[in-house]
């Protein structure tokens, strides 16, 4: 895999962020595949399309691409804030391929986030544009990577090496049990899985969970028993097998290879 942009044509664009959109979609639509349904050809939509630009002809999931020099940081910049957060609500809401390029316009990193890992809360509203700008008072927004699970950030390229496509197909394919369209009940379930991956050990107990249980209270106001709804959503991710009963109380964490694992036996 050549992990070189191709600089063919850029020469008619002037804006920088113009030249990187065009390299960078060129080269994910000669070289990668569809995460989810493992078709080796996405098709590039049409500029301009809000929130989308390449879609599987094989199972229509939609990608939108994000590139980034250097490191991914905790916060990548995108487009217009209304239309992240209508697209978060719908049901056609698309999957996000994050990029990281070099200095010399090479690909380093790649991953997806599949399109159930996003509320409310993973994009920021950023101030609008002031009056003396092209676009006065447009309103962009940030995407928060640092309050995406891991679970929900699969890797395709890592350090300049390509990703075994089965393991992709296999993590995407497991991940997917956590999908779900209720806001409120996705809310919660990402909300849960990042308390249980800030504990620092493999197994854990019920104690460790109910730490964050003020700063839960705080999100969830209105919610007057967020140690219950905490149980709730240990059994939803004990069940989708993320988390296993040990015993009365006490919880493990089951890693990627575990659950794969288990995931192809039982498909035997």
């Amino acid at each position: 895999m050549n992990f070189y942009f191709d600089k063919t044509g850029i020469e008619y664009y002037k804006n920088n962020s113009q030249k990187i959109r065009v390299m960078s979609e060129h080269w994910v639509e000669n070289n990668i595949f569809c995460p989810c349904c493992g078709n080796s050809h996405i098709i590039k939509l049409e500029n301009n399309k809000p929130a989308a630009d390449f879609q599987c002809d094989n199972c229509k999931e939609v990608y939108e691409l994000k590139s980034k020099k250097g490191k991914m940081g905790k916060k990548i910049s995108d487009g217009a804030y209304l239309t992240m957060i209508e697209r978060i609500k719908s049901i056609d809401n698309p999957n996000l391929f994050l990029l990281n390029y070099s200095s010399d316009l090479q690909v380093t990193n790649l991953l997806v986030i599949p399109k159930f890992f996003f509320v409310a809360d993973t994009i920021e509203k950023r101030k609008p544009l002031s009056s003396t700008a092209q676009r006065a008072g447009w309103i962009g927004c940030n995407i928060l990577f640092s309050n995406i699970p891991d679970q929900g950030k699969i890797k395709i390229i890592d350090n300049q090496k390509a990703c075994d496509i089965n393991n992709i197909l296999s993590k995407y394919d497991q991940i997917k049990k956590l999908q779900t369209n209720n806001l409120n009940n996705r809310g919660w379930l990402l909300d849960v899985l990042n308390c249980i991956n800030s504990i620092p050990t493999v197994e854990f107990c019920l104690a460790d969970v109910y730490q964050f249980t003020e700063k839960l209270q705080r999100k969830y106001f209105n919610n007057h028993n967020i140690e219950a709804k905490i149980r709730q959503q240990l059994q939803f991710l004990r069940d989708k097998g993320f988390i296993e009963f040990v015993e009365r109380g006490y919880y493990r964490k089951i890693n990627d290879r575990e659950q794969i694992a288990k995931s192809n036996y039982k498909k035997k």
